[in-house]
């Protein structure tokens, strides 16, 4: 519990959030950024008593909000079945790829925008690191288990290991410097880091059927090849844009697929409206609204993880500035989400 606190006390923030940085997030395209969200703990906050929050005014109120928002930006990962069954099949393939020195085993989370491929795919990350930590505590210094990059828009294989590159904090890349070479770098660099996974979003970037496509297609391999690691890749809808050709069949056959999309209105949706729900932190929201509104939330959203995360905290920001302290049936209609589920007819219109 939080100790009481008089109005003319100073506000303490700490003792409101003890874990929540209020600055912004270092994208975890570089290691240090890779880090700093692998070291986050999950967001909280503890609402301040009704009295001391009433009597809150001036700097004391401003600052108060602030980290109440800062909150509702992050505020909770949903653990939804994708996750699961990414976190459950990445590890897997992990130790079967321990001491293999052939083909190594992939794995391809495919689906729609906002269906939490990029979340499932840094909490397989996240959650890998954090337990080789926690089982090599004396060990783990110097060592690079995990590895993010993006698959570069209308990318060059010299694109491809310079994305590797950045994320390892390797000397700025020079013309000279030829695209084996900077890949050779990298190899070194993750081999003697002893790197186990390499997760590889946004991989529809990677367009076959053009010849920058198939020779960044091509140096993939050749990391695949170099590093006794295990690749995982995300994109949108990648079964119908790479798994086609000579190229496209290799990944296939190396790799296991699993689909992400939109959640049927059933139980695990009114769940993850639950979960959301019981993570407001909101002076005069009534417990069950969104429960009551799921129905009506899934339309709006399409069933989307992403969407419905955007509208619930969106809307509990917005209850935050404007002084109502809930979320409102009216106050989520005002809202727009995501524009596929807004072009595919799931707009504030249904009831």
């Amino acid at each position: 519990m939080v100790e009481h606190l008089s109005a003319r006390q100073p506000l303490d923030l700490d003792a409101l959030a003890p874990d929540l940085d209020s600055d912004r997030r270092d994208p975890t395209l570089t290691l240090d950024g890779w880090r700093k969200f692998v070291d986050s703990p999950a967001a909280t906050f503890e609402l301040l008593a009704e009295p001391e929050w009433q009597g809150l005014c001036g700097s004391d109120r401003y600052a108060y909000d602030e980290v109440r928002i800062s909150y509702h930006s992050e505020m909770v990962i949903v653990a939804t079945s994708a996750v699961r069954q990414v976190a459950r099949q990445g590890q897997m393939l992990t130790m079967l790829n321990r001491r293999e020195i052939g083909a190594r085993r992939g794995l391809i989370v495919s689906g729609a925008q906002t269906t939490g491929k990029s979340t499932a795919l840094k909490q397989l990350g996240r959650t890998h690191e954090l337990m080789l930590r926690e089982r090599y505590p004396g060990r783990f210094e110097g060592r690079i288990p995990v590895v993010y990059v993006t698959t570069p828009p209308k990318g060059s294989p010299r694109k491809l290991a310079a994305e590797f590159a950045r994320f390892l904090g390797l000397p700025e890349i020079k013309r000279g410097f030829n695209t084996t070479d900077i890949a050779d770098a990298v190899c070194r660099v993750l081999t003697t880091a002893k790197v186990d996974l390499v997760l590889v979003d946004e991989i529809h970037n990677l367009n076959l059927a053009t010849a920058a496509g198939e020779d960044m297609s091509d140096h993939l391999k050749y990391f695949i090849e170099h590093l006794p690691a295990t690749f995982v890749y995300a994109g949108i809808d990648v079964e119908h844009k790479l798994f086609t050709g000579v190229r496209g069949k290799q990944i296939a056959g190396r790799c296991v697929l699993i689909r992400t999309g939109a959640f049927p209105y059933q139980d695990e949706w009114r769940s993850m409206v639950a979960t959301l729900e019981h993570a407001l932190r909101l002076h005069r929201h009534q417990p069950g609204t969104l429960i009551r509104n799921a129905k009506y939330l899934h339309r709006r959203t399409g069933g989307m993880i992403g969407s419905l995360s955007h509208l619930i905290r969106g809307a509990a920001q917005l209850a935050i500035l404007e002084g109502d302290e809930a979320i409102t049936r009216k106050l989520l209609d005002s809202i727009p989400v995501d524009h596929v589920p807004e072009s595919e007819g799931f707009g504030a219109g249904f009831a």
